[in-house]
């Protein structure tokens, strides 16, 4: 009942999302911050038990409760612990909020309040930075930004829930990412620092590549494809993130790496007639410089991944009912 779950969340999280500083986030940071300063004693095992205490023991909770609630009252009361689970940590709204000011704010020629809302967004400073960089930026971080709260916590959550976990794979993947925020916990030793690195690193391996995979299904297929395996062939230890941008660059056709500029149409040889069998070496110098007109494909590819999620774990809710 998976499908049901997150078809709920989604709804009542449109028609009344989390605030910034809700109870049910901010006892998160609060716990991670805890954790840490009780069990992080430094040492390599420390790190890994201050990680596990932090990311594990939440999972788990849910996990519980959503067995005695199954075995108590039966599967609806599961199905709503679910939906109250992924209510929580999965939406839109989570960041959607600072991506449509900016936004508004950029396609109203106000460039230096998008800079201000960007800066604050990502806790950077963005003061030198030109209008191409600001899309850059906001059209990278709001992609990231809608895997970790979107894409990646609905793979996680239907894989356990699959294996009758319930929810407790939502929450293990937003709490890993939670720990592994820079500046997350304080206080935190580098074995911290490290083990949630690692673990992240682990956890988001494969939901990355599902949500590339998703780009690149409603978005440009070969585009993407293409795009992702040039960015692995010329980073071959390039990280999760890395995967994902890539894929989100060609499936929407704009260039999201810094320093590599927009060139000719895809083919273009020196005589300026496309040559069809001498592809770039590098598919990045054939992707159009970010544009406003960009950030509107940013939000449909986002919305038809979440549509593609919903077909697919609908076909497999009926397959089973009916099996």
């Amino acid at each position: 009942m998976s499908f049901f779950a997150i078809l709920f969340a989604l709804l009542i999280e449109q028609v009344q999302p989390l605030a910034a500083d809700n109870p049910v986030h901010a006892a998160a940071r609060a716990w991670v911050r805890w954790v840490a300063r009780n069990f992080d004693a430094g040492q390599r095992h420390h790190g890994w038990l201050a990680w596990a205490m932090a990311a594990g023991l939440p999972a788990l909770l849910a996990l519980l409760v959503n067995l005695a609630l199954h075995a108590a009252l039966g599967w609806p009361a599961a199905v709503l612990w679910s939906t109250a689970i992924l209510y929580v940590t999965l939406g839109f709204r989570q960041f959607s909020h600072h991506f449509t000011e900016i936004r508004d704010a950029l396609e109203g020629g106000d460039d230096a309040r998008a800079r201000v809302l960007l800066a604050q967004w990502q806790q950077v400073e963005v003061a030198e930075w030109p209008r191409e960089e600001i899309l850059r930026r906001l059209i990278a971080h709001s992609v990231l930004a809608a895997h970790r709260h979107v894409f990646g916590t609905l793979c996680w959550f239907s894989i356990l829930a699959a294996l009758g976990l319930g929810p407790a794979g939502a929450v293990l993947y937003r709490m890993a990412e939670l720990v592994a925020r820079p500046q997350a916990v304080r206080p935190e030793s580098i074995a911290l620092r490290a083990a949630a690195q690692t673990a992240w690193a682990q956890l988001d391996w494969l939901p990355a590549r599902v949500t590339a995979v998703g780009f690149a299904v409603v978005g440009r297929f070969e585009d993407a494809i293409d795009a992702w395996r040039s960015r692995v062939q010329r980073e071959p230890d390039a990280d999760n993130d890395a995967v994902i941008l890539a894929a989100a660059a060609g499936a929407i056709d704009v260039n999201l790496e810094p320093g590599v500029a927009a060139a000719a149409p895809r083919g273009a040889v020196a005589g300026g007639e496309p040559d069809a069998d001498e592809p770039p070496e590098d598919d990045t110098a054939t992707q159009r410089a970010p544009e406003a007109g960009h950030l509107r494909l940013v939000v449909g590819l986002v919305w038809r991944s979440v549509v593609l999620w919903l077909l697919l774990l609908a076909l497999l809710t009926l397959a089973r009912l009916l099996g």
